[in-house]
């Protein structure tokens, strides 16, 4: 095998799930015999773009044979990747939905397509582990990514699709840590209309956010608000061995969704096409499931 390269732009390193795409990417590497160098973006798509662009533009002697992206903002960069499919360089977009793949795939001899979850499904998932929980209907809080995320849009729209009426949604913003659940969660709180909340499950649309969260109503003054608090079902969603897993396991959290990482397998494809010619779909998707398995999560007594 020749010596490929290979970079992986991902969104933080504030985050298990993407500390989890890291290594994902540099075992997946390791065992191809290829070399990947990892960058976080520090959850700033400008940033993200300039790191893209500054190795799309190197000499082609340090110039990467493929880039491995998880996008941090809206959009899948669609002027860096024309950049980078122009100079010859695979590209591999990670849990999004980028439309330009098809069209860019039509006339460019490098591989082009996206690994992703689907969202929608992992969103249902989420739903149907809170109607395990609640069979006879009660009151969320919600805390999801920012608004204009598509991966929170889409996680969101395949919750609300499940759950039935008689569950109903409070929803925060985070920003996918467990410092900005924590911050979200804390402002709610100094609300007049928080207190009279009767929540039933606190669901996050990941671990890291719902473990921010359980440490803002930990922090609570009063016995027994912070008692009653923390006697409720949290819930996330990523599943990281090393954490959601073990949250699970420990009790911090009663469920959380399995999403696998896609960096190594997206670098695993890019590495497939450039050296055995092999073709892919636009996109594949991977299969999330529910942790502990959904017929394990026993309805909550009110």
């Amino acid at each position: 095998m020749r010596n490929l390269r290979f970079l992986v732009s991902l969104i933080t390193n504030d985050n298990d799930f993407q500390v989890e795409q890291s290594n994902a990417a540099q075992e997946a590497a390791r065992k191809l015999g290829v070399d990947a160098q990892i960058l976080f973006a520090d959850n700033d798509a400008i940033t993200q773009s300039t790191q893209i662009l500054k190795a799309v533009q190197s000499s082609e002697k340090e110039r990467p044979h493929g880039i491995v992206f998880e996008p941090v903002g809206a959009t899948a960069l669609p002027q860096v990747a024309h950049a980078a499919i122009d100079a010859g360089i695979g590209w591999a977009v990670l849990n999004r939905d980028a439309s330009y793949i098809s069209e860019f795939r039509r006339t460019s001899k490098v591989p082009i397509f996206g690994v992703s979850h689907d969202q929608m499904e992992v969103g249902r998932i989420a739903g149907r582990q809170c109607m395990a929980l609640l069979p006879r209907g009660g009151s969320i809080l919600y805390i999801a990514g920012a608004s204009q995320n598509i991966v929170a849009k889409e996680r969101e729209m395949g919750l609300r699709e499940t759950l039935p009426k008689n569950i109903q949604l409070a929803t925060l913003r985070g920003q996918w840590t467990e410092d900005s659940a924590t911050r979200a969660v804390r402002s709610w709180l100094s609300l007049s209309t928080s207190r009279k909340a009767a929540i039933d499950i606190v669901l996050s649309q990941n671990d890291a956010m719902a473990i921010g969260a359980r440490k803002a109503f930990q922090q609570l003054n009063d016995e027994t608000e912070r008692e009653r608090w923390l006697a409720i079902p949290y819930l996330g969603c990523d599943g990281v061995p090393k954490t959601g897993q073990s949250w699970v396991r420990s009790g911090l959290l009663t469920a959380t969704i399995f999403t696998p990482p896609t960096a190594g397998q997206a670098l695993e494809m890019l590495v497939d096409v450039l050296e055995n010619k092999r073709n892919y779909p636009d996109r594949v998707f991977t299969v999330a499931s529910s942790i502990p398995d959904l017929d394990r999560l026993a309805p909550r007594a009110k």
